[in-house]
């Protein structure tokens, strides 16, 4: 009788897991404080206090440009803003994302990669919102970087598609149809201009994937050949 030690149930890389849990956390905390669970009443007002200290502000962003002069505390706002939601309901959908795109690039990227691509994602898709919107609203929440893990996703389909010579169109009908979602979305509840900010996060997901793959390199090198 042959016995068998691998689990049915693939583990989430341990990368993952970290980003999922600053994901968890504070929105935890968020929640345990609205009920008066701990924190006393001030507890109220920690997710606002949060989206003021670690929010990607576009004016803030300005200021710097304009004045040449980087404050740390500010310089970090492009790598904290994706670990603060506005609601439950949105820490939970990027949570999702993170988790089902995660594991899939996790899988086949180093953990070292997934977080150049996390927080690439995320740095990038704060540059574009604040040099191409003047947006008075801030950005955060953790759907820029999350799309960033859908663009490495989309540029594994796409190099699968590439090597099986299947239709390279296919493997950009996630991202379409969740653009084509925000659209709707869009038209029904008023518009946002933090789909740029996802845009970004995509576009930088799958240019970063050429680098961070294994072979990254070569395998572009190969590619550029080819073409």
């Amino acid at each position: 009788m042959s016995h068998y030690d691998e689990s049915p149930i693939n583990p989430l890389p341990p990368v993952v897991m970290l980003l999922s849990l600053a994901i968890v956390l504070p929105e935890l905390a968020f929640q345990l404080g609205e009920r008066g669970l701990i924190g006393g009443p001030e507890a109220v007002g920690w997710r606002l206090a949060m989206v003021n200290r670690f929010a990607f502000v576009d004016g803030v962003f300005d200021q710097m440009v304009a004045r040449r002069v980087w404050p740390p505390e500010h310089l970090a706002r492009f790598v904290t803003y994706p670990f603060v939601h506005a609601s439950f309901v949105q820490a939970v959908f990027a949570l999702v994302f993170v988790l089902a795109l995660g594991k899939m690039v996790g899988e086949r990227f180093s953990g070292l990669a997934v977080l150049v691509v996390f927080f690439g994602a995320s740095i990038f898709a704060a540059l574009v919102y604040g040099t191409l919107l003047d947006e008075d609203f801030p950005l955060f929440g953790g759907f820029p970087p999350a799309y960033g893990l859908i663009g490495a996703y989309t540029f594994l389909y796409w190099l699968k598609q590439v090597a099986t010579g299947g239709p390279q169109t296919q493997a950009f009908m996630l991202i379409v149809l969740l653009m084509g979602i925000q659209l709707v979305f869009g038209l029904l509840f008023g518009p946002r201009n933090d789909w740029v900010a996802d845009l970004a996060g995509f576009v930088a997901g799958f240019g970063l994937s050429f680098l961070v793959v294994p072979g990254g390199a070569k395998r572009l090198v190969t590619w550029l050949r080819d073409r």
